[in-house]
């Protein structure tokens, strides 16, 4: 184990996924000459959450007009292609069209309409299942919508762009560092890890599934929890890719908090569907198997959990039935595409959702940042975080922290 390093830095951000480079990167384009660290425990940034998602840009459609979720998934889906343009980082404003199938879903389509209006997104209209067809030639539905804002991109790759401007600009990045106490009592926080301690003016929490843990190493006590959820894709077969031109989505599900299964071509040219959304039993759990004893006690023992699956059970149930069955989850896709067929289908990888929690069960839907004296902790940023990444970062600079190095 490392001593002291007796450096102090003016920031060091825990995290570093694509939200915790974001901050960094714009520390430094915001203040040049401050000493600046990122701490990741993996040997790889992006490791957990940026590495695991289907690079879906988003166009701010689905989030309650005035959140910052709406406000900062605009900006920062603006700020993210001008970096992709100045860094030759490949991406595709292919556009997506949302379908309503059965008569229930249209006044939900109407809804998504009024809130993309109300968020300011261009291009919105609704379609009859003719034009929708124009897009989708596969697609069956009774009516849709085109969002031509969405695009797609690697965000993995985002992400390692970001990492190397940030060493550019003089920052430093420090992968294979556990964080495993802080001591904010004093002037300068101390962060201790498994290689080492670093002493920094400021902290920023940025650990994803983790954020809540680093919250209260320290000193913070949330008012929320992070509850893992596994989505899990499928891929489709090559030869029946054509079947999916862009991103088809369904109408979300009003009982329930996630976006249910849909197609997404994304920029190396593959197509997935899905994801689903069921507890994972490890907070990096990204198989069935995968198993973490405290983990899954700390989801179990916590109030809000139990709360939210008596409030969710029946689509909770069927996420569960769809996870273990492939027969229901390609039904679910016929919804969308009656001629795709179950051998079409090919398992594929997963992701892990941090998901915030709060006690009476209810799920955090918009971004949340607390401040602690010099201490900033992102204690939820589910998706559209990698879109909203370097927005969410200037967010953070405003809240104090630019005031604070």
């Amino acid at each position: 184990m490392g001593g002291l390093d007796s450096f102090t830095y003016d920031g060091m951000i825990v995290g570093g996924g694509i939200v915790g480079l974001a901050v960094a990167l714009r520390m430094l384009q915001t203040r040049g000459n401050c000493r600046i660290a990122v701490l990741e425990k993996e040997s790889v940034f992006g490791s957990h959450q940026t590495g695991h998602n289907s690079g879906v840009i988003h166009s701010g459609i689905y989030y309650r007009p005035g959140s910052l979720k709406a406000r900062l998934c605009i900006e920062g889906a603006n700020r993210l292609i001008e970096f992709c343009k100045e860094n030759a980082v490949p991406y595709h404003l292919c556009g997506k069209v949302v379908v309503a199938c059965e008569p229930s879903e249209l006044p939900f389509l109407e809804e998504l309409l009024r809130r993309g209006t109300a968020n300011g997104i261009e291009g919105l209209r609704l379609l009859s299942p003719s034009e929708v067809r124009r897009f989708e030639p596969h697609v069956s539905c009774i009516q849709g919508m085109h969002v031509p804002t969405t695009g797609i991109v690697d965000f993995q790759r985002v992400a390692q762009t970001y990492a190397r401007v940030i060493e550019t600009s003089g920052g430093r990045l420090l992968p294979r560092h556990r964080v495993t106490a802080i001591d904010g009592s004093g002037e300068i926080i101390e962060i201790r890890t498994d290689r080492g301690t670093f002493r920094t003016r400021c902290l920023v929490n940025c650990a994803g599934l983790h954020s809540d843990r680093v919250a209260r190493l320290s000193g913070l006590t949330p008012d929320c929890r992070i509850v893992p959820f596994r989505g899990e894709y499928y891929e489709i077969r090559k030869e029946r890719a054509h079947l999916v031109n862009t991103l088809i989505y369904p109408v979300p599900d009003p009982r329930f908090p996630f976006l249910g299964v849909h197609f997404t071509r994304m920029i190396d040219g593959k197509v997935e569907a899905g994801p689903n959304a069921v507890l994972a039993w490890a907070r990096e759990g990204y198989t069935r198997s995968s198993f973490r004893l405290g983990d899954s006690l700390e989801s179990l023992s916590y109030p809000g959990f139990w709360r939210l699956a008596a409030r969710y059970w029946k689509p909770g149930i069927h996420e569960v039935l769809r996870s273990c069955s492939k027969d229901l989850f390609h039904k679910a896709l016929q919804k969308l595409i009656p001629s795709i067929q179950r051998d079409d289908l090919i398992p594929g990888g997963a992701g892990v959702r941090a998901q915030a929690l709060k006690k009476d069960g209810t799920l955090l839907d918009d971004f949340l940042v607390v401040r602690d004296g010099r201490a900033f902790h992102v204690l939820n940023a589910p998706s559209p975080a990698a879109t909203s990444s370097l927005a969410i970062a200037d967010h953070i600079l405003g809240q104090g922290l630019l005031s604070a190095l």
